[in-house]
């Protein structure tokens, strides 16, 4: 596992979730508004496990990126974990921790400035607001909000969002307590950025027009907005020394509304670009659901053996209201163009027609178990089983190949088996085999009944690994190192002779190293850095009759690289360097077109003015790299160019 704590979200300066994932070693992550990215040892999206506190909204475009300053910690475990959070987790699952009440008062604040009119607000409060000893109950409440408006370094494109996180900690005595907590998120994009033409050929390595790299081929007033209330009710009890229990009933409502022209291309002599694929959508997505948690600890004989198992019940449901052109909007001069108002376009009028409800009901029972065999080395074995039952209901006209509605149920077991075994007390090795399932084309809260009626079996997938972590030097040092393979079979691809549908063929594998280090060189000076290498590649896989053999997934770079170092000049004053590394990436399946590797540096200077305030200052990308974070068949999606801000930080 890898944890990315608030300090560390604090020293690297990682503005949203998307720069938080950039610290996990091998991860990269991208925020386009119809694809949210991210791959994970040698795995996209799609089979990728995103949680929030341990819940799994199961649909990969609700992982937009959130502002950082709710979130407490962000925690990964590579490979295989079905085990733990469900099916959808082959390459990885990664878990946003939210900010909760503590037995402490907090008081923290910061106000940020930067370019294109960066404007952000935000604020922390913890206070005990009734009890204490003596006095029977005791109430602590809490609430983060964060505030921030923004243009952007693409023409027209304007944001702005709030994220509210309040809970409310009651402390009962005799062990048992209770958490509310609540959370809002707001974004709104206007006009939105999609994407940047590739100039022709589109072959070999990949090429913009330097001067369209801040143009906007948008409608005028394009439109992403996203609107999500979460609610958990956490009681805690702690029975006896030897057993806890937890129950966690959540609740989730997210509303998505889309309105864009979303894909752009050049025309053959490069001399046009392109517009197409306008289209309307709505997301109305609801999940309820309740987790009960135990841990048990006990003795196999002589020897310790702690338990860990639970029961997790959940109702996801989604009603997406598409309305689309995959039809040529206009053909604009690349340079000076004006774009037309999203309903002036022949075709599209206003309001949303439902298309079909997903609904998936889980059920799941999992049972984990650490028994000491010796006292430096545990066996660790995990087992879980769910039932995920498939509902779709058509809200359009029925025809043979879109029912009224279809039925069908899913029964994965996963699990895994390992042992560690702590050499010293500075040194830890382990080995584990761990098995995986994903749901077929990705996600079940979006299948179409082509998808449900043809993929008969979840896909399947494994992983075997072994690793290490170790200190050094007295403590001052600490490193990892974990070496892995993993093979999904049936990968879900699209029918050749029906785009409506995905057909389970073909397998999937990769094997790699992640490294990690630490280490304290001096008392003013300190290093970290991880390194990753993954050879992704289909075994089996077929694409219009073609082998793909040996070829590397899309936007899947074999090598990763960070490094971020820290010198206090000063008791007072700390500069900050961070340089990133990501290899090149293929722009197709048949890997005839690639995005070349690049390298980023960051920048920072910490001030501390006195005990409650500080300045910070940051220039992202100093070098002005053009780079693509996302790369298609006709368009890529940019990173950033040079960007600067500063910040002043008040605890009090």
């Amino acid at each position: 596992m890898t944890i990315v704590d608030r300090a560390a979200i604090e020293a690297r300066g990682a503005e949203d979730t998307q720069e938080i994932l950039k610290s996990i070693p091998g991860v990269t992550a991208h925020n386009a508004p119809g694809s949210i990215g991210v791959s994970y040892r040698g795995f996209g999206s799609g089979s990728l496990s995103q949680l929030y506190n341990g819940i799994d909204v199961k649909y990969t475009i609700a992982n937009r990126a959130v502002d950082a300053w709710i979130y407490d910690r962000v925690e990964a475990i590579g490979g295989p974990s079905s085990f733990l959070y469900g099916a959808g987790a082959v390459g990885g699952s990664i878990n946003y921790i939210t900010k909760l009440a503590q037995r402490q008062d907090i008081s923290e604040g910061r106000v940020r400035i930067g370019t294109d009119d960066l404007k952000e607000l935000s604020i922390g409060l913890n206070r005990r607001i009734a009890g204490g000893e003596g006095e029977g109950a005791s109430h602590y409440a809490r609430i983060d909000l964060n505030h921030r408006d923004a243009g952007s370094w693409i023409e027209g494109t304007k944001t702005k969002s709030t994220q509210l996180a309040a809970s409310l900690l009651s402390d009962f005595g005799r062990g048992f307590t209770h958490t509310l907590a609540y959370e809002y998120q707001s974004d709104k994009v206007d006009r939105p950025y999609w994407g940047t033409p590739l100039l022709n050929p589109v072959a070999g390595t990949l090429n913009i027009d330097r001067n369209t790299r801040f143009k906007n081929y948008n409608s005028a007033d394009g439109i992403y907005e996203q609107r999500v209330h979460w609610l958990r009710s956490i009681a805690d009890l702690q029975v006896n020394d030897a057993l806890h229990i937890s129950n966690t009933f959540y609740a989730y409502d997210a509303q998505r509304d889309y309105r864009n022209v979303e894909s752009y291309r050049f025309d053959p002599s490069n001399t046009q670009v392109i517009r197409s694929s306008a289209l309307l959508q709505r997301h109305d997505q609801r999940l309820v659901g309740n987790r009960v948690d135990a841990t048990y600890k006990s003795h196999l004989g002589e020897k310790r053996s702690d338990w860990s198992f639970g029961i997790d019940v959940s109702l996801n449901k989604q009603t997406r209201f598409p309305n689309s052109l995959s039809g040529i909007v206009s053909t604009v001069n690349p340079y000076d163009f004006d774009t037309e108002r999203f309903f002036d376009i022949p075709g599209i009028a206003p309001g949303f027609n439902p298309d079909r409800t997903n609904k998936v009901t889980t059920v799941a029972a999992y049972l984990e178990n650490r028994t000491f065999l010796l006292p430096s080395l545990q066996l660790v074995t995990a087992l879980r089983h769910e039932r995920i039952d498939l509902d779709l209901v058509n809200r359009r006209a029925v025809t043979a190949s879109n029912p009224a509605g279809y039925q069908r149920s899913y029964n994965p077991t996963t699990g895994r088996i390992g042992l560690v075994w702590e050499v010293t007390p500075n040194v830890m090795t382990y080995v584990q085999y761990a098995t995986a399932a994903d749901p077929p084309a990705g996600s079940l809260s979006t299948a179409t009944f082509g998808n449900a009626i043809n993929n008969t079996d979840l896909t399947t997938g494994r992983q075997f690994e072994a690793g290490g972590k170790f200190d050094f030097w007295e403590g001052r040092g600490n490193a990892g190192i974990a070496l892995y393979r993993i093979t999904r079979k049936n990968i879900a691809v699209t029918d050749p002779d029906n785009s409506n549908n995905t057909l389970l063929v073909g397998e999937q594998s990769s094997k790699g190293i992640d490294l990690s280090v630490g280490l304290q060189a001096t008392k003013a000076w300190s290093i970290q850095g991880n390194f990753t290498y993954v050879d992704a590649t289909y075994e089996n896989y077929y694409q219009n009759g073609v082998s793909l053999a040996g070829k590397t997934p899309t936007g899947t770079p074999a090598t990763v690289a960070n490094l971020w170092t820290t010198y206090a000049f000063t008791p007072a004053l700390k500069g900050t360097v961070g340089i990133r590394r990501v290899g090149k990436i293929y722009g197709n399946a048949a890997n005839t077109t690639i995005w070349p590797d690049y390298t980023l540096v960051d920048l920072g200077m910490n001030y501390q003015i006195n005990r409650q305030v500080s300045l910070i200052g940051r220039i992202r990308n100093v070098t002005d790299r053009i780079y693509a974070a996302n790369a298609g068949s006709t368009s890529v999606y940019l990173g950033a160019p040079r960007t600067a801000d500063v910040s002043l930080r008040i605890v009090f």
